[in-house]
């Protein structure tokens, strides 16, 4: 048995007795946690810029397998005030995380990383015992959610899913106004993620031009060029859903007293890319000749088990403005983000919208009420700061995770699932029932609601 494990089991005895034994966060409550941080690239240093904002939060370790990023990210950690981390990674071991893992104070991790590493550093980390803050998605195969599951059950480690739009503003107060039940009995939602990345996915390979600057990716790459472009050439289907989904499964009470359950979804030709590439370098670039299995536009479609549908869509490749197109209907009216707009019944003028802030203004969450001020400055107008409070703070005193394992894996899942459909022609599936059952009995609250 290792010290991590002795001292798990001596804490569940009750036979800890010296004052400054470390205990992980999730085995007792603790005022300050000790954190590591697996990928330190832009966006594990952009979460971790919220995090050392906190002062009840070290990062007391790194890991990264590109020299300039793990440097970055020491540097900001020292310029923050706190002490020196450990770091790992350094030497281009892809499993240095392990080492990471190994290491007997740590309350939790942060995972930011490729897509490809989130599940398996994940069930790591929790066999670990090492509580998982994890950035979206969860898993790329069906079998990688099963997996994540069934560890998370396995070893009681607590597991959240880091989808920070059910955090945004507007979203949160629609989900107050539902709660309220000023749209009625909800019957249809909409959501998505519909943002040019063509930018994103091809750049000149430059560590400070990671946006924009260029058509090349892979090895030649920079960032989110050298690995998440390889998905657009490799595969069809909703590959980023819960930005859209997250919401949406809050408000219907997915896996608390609803469940998804049936799926399928459609695909358009692929030519933004490519239009993109030719656009940019000219038709004889190698690049210009790449073939991309994505479609363009990628169109799911969800049933619920209370009657409910949901609408996804995934359109990343065309120039267009950024929107994630959310849309709440009920008996009584909807809101539209796409125009701002509010309906509601007997309330608005017939047939005409109310402009959406003003009932957002009425309705907004009291968690936003609370922490406005504390939340402004971090990324993605605030919400990166709310949805980290959520997994520190449940940490801290050992409350349920906010989005919890079930959240994570069921909205992940329609992944893999979205491709399914798709190979096999557009084909409705059943969504499986990652609850087994619970989401009969599980009570159809929001975690967001506990007051952090």
């Amino acid at each position: 048995m290792n010290r991590r494990d002795f001292l798990l089991t001596g804490a569940a005895a009750g036979t800890l007795a010296v004052a400054d034994t470390w205990t992980p966060a999730f085995a007792r409550p603790r005022s300050k946690l000790r954190l590591g941080m697996i990928g330190t690239g832009l966006r594990g240093q952009s979460l971790m810029g919220s995090l050392l904002g906190r002062g009840d939060v070290e990062m007391v370790a790194l890991c990264d397998i590109e020299p300039i990023m793990l440097a970055r990210a020491v540097a900001a950690v020292e310029k923050a005030g706190q002490a020196t981390p450990r770091t790992f990674g350094a030497d281009g071991d892809v499993h240095a995380y392990r080492r990471l893992l190994e290491l007997d104070n740590l309350d939790g991790v942060i995972i930011a990383t490729p897509w490809e590493w989130h599940a398996p550093m994940a069930i790591d980390a929790m066999q670990a015992k090492v509580p998982v803050g994890c950035e979206v998605v969860a898993g790329i195969t069906l079998q990688d959610h099963w997996d994540v599951l069934r560890t998370q059950q396995e070893t009681g480690t607590p597991y959240m899913l880091l989808e920070n739009v059910c955090y945004r503003r507007d979203v949160m107060a629609a989900l107050n106004m539902a709660r309220q039940g000023v749209f009625g009995e909800l019957v249809h939602l909409q959501g998505g993620y519909q943002h040019d990345l063509r930018g994103v996915k091809f750049n000149s390979g430059h560590p400070d031009e990671p946006y924009g600057s260029g058509v090349e990716f892979g090895d030649k790459g920079w960032s989110e060029a050298r690995w998440r472009t390889r998905h657009s050439i490799e595969r069809n289907g909703d590959l980023y859903p819960s930005h859209g989904i997250g919401p949406c499964a809050h408000l219907a009470n997915v896996n608390r007293g609803n469940r998804f359950t049936r799926i399928n979804s459609f695909a358009s030709k692929a030519r933004g890319l490519h239009d993109y590439l030719v656009d940019k370098a000219g038709p004889d670039h190698p690049n210009a000749k790449l073939k991309f299995a994505h479609g363009d536009v990628v169109t799911t479609q969800i049933a619920c088990a209370n009657g409910e549908t949901i609408l996804l869509q995934l359109d990343v490749s065309l120039p267009r403005p950024y929107s994630l197109d959310f849309r709440v209907q009920g008996t009584e009216g909807l809101w539209m983000d796409v125009n701002n707009g509010v309906h509601i019944e007997g309330k608005s003028p017939p047939h005409k919208w109310d402009d959406a802030q003003e009932w957002f203004a009425k309705y907004d969450h009291p968690l936003w009420k609370k922490h406005a001020e504390t939340a402004a400055g971090a990324g993605h107008g605030g919400m990166d700061w709310f949805v980290l409070n959520g997994f520190v703070e449940a940490l801290k005193i050992g409350d349920p995770m906010p989005i919890d394992i079930y959240d994570a894996v069921t909205w992940s899942a329609i992944t893999p699932l979205s491709e399914q459909s798709i190979a096999g022609g557009f084909e409705t599936l059943d969504f499986p029932d990652f609850t087994e059952g619970k989401w009969k009995a599980r009570k159809p609250i929001f975690a967001l609601d506990s007051g952090y």
